[in-house]
C-alpha cells in the first residue's frame, strides 16, 4: 500500500500496525465482517485504509479535522483504489448522517500536561485536549449501531479510566492487548476492542514486545509488519 504523508506534520507510526494486527485478529472469530466503518481522526487514512483492503465489504468513512490530512486521506485512498466517504471537521461536533457498524481510531493520547511540540499540527494529532478520553467513547458510543464495534489504542497507563468510561456508554469490554517496548520493560501502549451491548467476557492477548535484548524488532512485530506492508512517500501539502 502506497501511502503519501506530509513533509512537516504527524506521520503514523507503529501504533498504527499494531492496531491494525489486533484488529485482524479480534475479526477472525466472525465469518463475515462487513457494514460501514469509520476511521477516527483518519489522518493519512493508514489505519482505515488496511483494514478495508484485508475486508473487502467493509464501506470506508473517515473524519478529519485538519485540511492537510482531509488531503492526505483523499489521495491515499484514492491511490489505492479504495473507495472513500471524507467527514471533515471535528469529531465532536460533527452531525452524522448515518450509524456505523466499526470505528477504529489511533486517537491522540498523550496526556495535555506534558510539554508540547510547537507544531500545530502535531499537538492535534498528539495530544488528548483536541480529543478527550471521554469525549471520543461517549461520541462513539452515540455514533455506533447497537451492537457496533469499536477498536482503539492509547497509552497504557490510563487503562482504568479506559474500562470505566466504556462502562459508562455502554460498551463491553470484548479483549485487551499490552504492547511493551522489551519483555524487560513496563507496557507503553494497549489495544483495546469494546462492542456495544455485549456481554462477552474480557479476553487478554498475550503481550506483544517490540524489541528483542539485541534491540533488533521480535519475530511477530516483523511479521505485523510484512502483512501491513506500507510504502511512504513524503509529499508537500499544497
Amino acid at each position: 500500500m502506497v501511502l503519501y504523508q506530509p513533509i512537516n506534520g504527524y506521520c503514523y507510526n507503529s501504533d498504527t500496525h499494531f492496531l491494525f494486527n489486533f484488529i485482524c485478529e479480534n475479526f477472525k472469530i466472525y465469518k463475515n465482517i462487513k457494514g460501514d466503518l469509520l476511521d477516527i481522526g483518519s489522518g493519512s487514512g493508514i489505519l482505515g485504509l488496511l483494514v478495508c483492503s484485508e475486508f473487502k465489504k467493509i464501506n470506508l468513512n473517515q473524519c478529519e479535522i485538519q485540511k492537510m490530512f482531509q488531503f492526505f486521506s483523499t489521495k491515499n485512498a484514492q491511490t489505492n483504489k479504495i473507495t472513500t466517504n471524507l467527514y471533515e471537521g471535528s469529531f465532536e461536533n460533527i452531525e452524522f448522517n448515518k450509524r456505523f457498524d466499526i470505528c477504529v481510531s489511533n486517537p491522540p493520547f498523550y496526556h495535555c500536561d506534558v510539554i508540547k511540540s510547537e507544531n500545530e499540527s502535531l499537538k492535534i494529532a498528539r495530544y488528548n485536549d483536541s480529543l478527550p478520553l471521554e469525549d471520543f467513547i461517549q461520541k462513539s458510543s452515540k455514533i455506533l449501531k447497537q451492537d457496533g464495534k469499536l477498536l482503539f489504542c492509547y497509552d497504557s497507563k490510563q487503562i482504568a479510566q479506559i474500562i470505566v468510561l466504556l462502562q459508562k456508554y455502554k460498551f463491553n469490554l470484548e479483549s485487551l492487548q499490552f504492547v511493551h517496548p522489551k519483555i524487560s520493560k513496563d507496557a507503553t501502549l494497549v489495544l483495546v476492542y469494546a462492542r456495544k451491548n455485549s456481554k462477552s467476557l474480557v479476553k487478554i492477548f498475550n503481550p506483544l514486545i517490540v524489541f528483542n535484548e539485541e534491540n533488533e524488532f521480535t519475530k511477530e512485530v516483523e511479521n505485523i509488519y510484512k502483512k501491513s506492508s506500507t510504502y511512504s512517500i513524503k509529499a508537500d501539502f499544497e
